[in-house]
C-alpha cells in the first residue's frame, strides 16, 4: 500500500492489484482504476476521478483529478506526496 498525504490535510491510500490497474482510498471511498494513456506517469481513470503518478517511493508526487466525460483531465481536487511506509 502508498500513502499519500494532500496538501489540504487529506490522505489517500493507494494499492496496484496488477500493472494496469489502481484502487484509491479517499475520504471514506473506494475507486477502482484502470491504466490510461498518460504524457508521462502513471494515469489510472475510474468514473469521474483520475489518480496520476509521478516517480516512486517516498517522496513522489500524487495528484487526483476529476475525469472529464470527453476522456480529458478536468480540475484538480489532490496534490500529494507519498510518505514513508510504516507500519504497512
Amino acid at each position: 500500500m502508498h500513502n499519500y498525504r494532500c496538501e489540504s490535510g487529506e490522505a489517500i491510500a493507494a494499492t496496484y492489484p496488477s500493472t494496469d490497474s489502481a484502487t484509491v482510498q479517499y475520504k471514506g471511498g473506494n475507486y477502482n482504476m484502470h491504466i490510461a494513456v498518460s504524457g508521462s506517469g502513471a494515469r489510472y481513470v475510474g468514473g469521474e476521478l483520475e489518480w496520476w503518478t509521478k516517480g516512486a517511493g517516498p517522496g513522489s508526487e500524487g495528484a487526483l483529478f476529476h475525469h472529464m466525460a470527453d476522456g480529458t483531465s478536468g480540475e484538480r481536487i489532490e496534490l500529494c506526496t507519498e510518505r514513508t511506509s510504516e507500519g504497512t
